[in-house]
């Protein structure tokens, strides 16, 4: 069973970041069996192809526009997903759709994703999250632990913040 942790963002347009810091907290705050990646995919699109080829589970980390109330943490998965990625949030959202495609027609789709995410408040140039979105971040990151572990994957905590 191989997983990747996809963390996806711009981290110099303020609440983008959030996915990128999900996952950096995710390493930070719980060990990762060798069989589960962490990728801090930025704003990367196809090279990330080879990755996410043949996985059992992808959880995707990210900022969200969704409509609901600023800083809600949403879950995304099974039919939800393509109409998800029909709305364009910002600039990387164009790589991700992408990739996505390409493995289906490559037939190595991963065989399930979960995208979790916040509901953004500002996609402004700046380097820090807001505050609302930043006190996300550590529950994104024990969201996909979750994720993972409720899948058979064995997650080991490192701090006690991540509990």
């Amino acid at each position: 069973m191989r997983a990747v942790v996809l963390g996806i963002g711009n981290t110099i347009l303020t609440d983008e970041a959030a996915g990128v810091r999900a996952v950096e907290a995710l390493e930070q705050g719980w060990k990762l069996p060798e069989n589960v990646l962490a990728i801090d995919g930025g704003t990367s699109g196809m090279e990330m192809i080879e990755e996410l080829s043949d996985l059992d589970f992808l959880v995707v980390l990210d900022v969200l526009k969704t409509g609901a109330e600023p800083g809600t943490v949403v879950k995304i998965a099974g039919d939800e997903i393509p109409v998800f990625f029909r709305k364009k949030l910002s600039p990387h959202q164009i790589g991700l759709p992408d990739v996505l495609a390409s493995l289906e027609l490559l037939d190595t789709l991963p065989r399930e994703i979960v995208v979790l995410g916040v509901e953004l408040i500002s996609l402004e140039l700046g380097m820090e999250m807001t505050p609302t979105v930043a006190e996300k971040v550590p529950v994104l990151a024990a969201m996909a632990a979750a994720e993972l572990e409720a899948r058979g994957y064995r997650i080991e905590v490192l701090t006690e913040e991540a509990i």
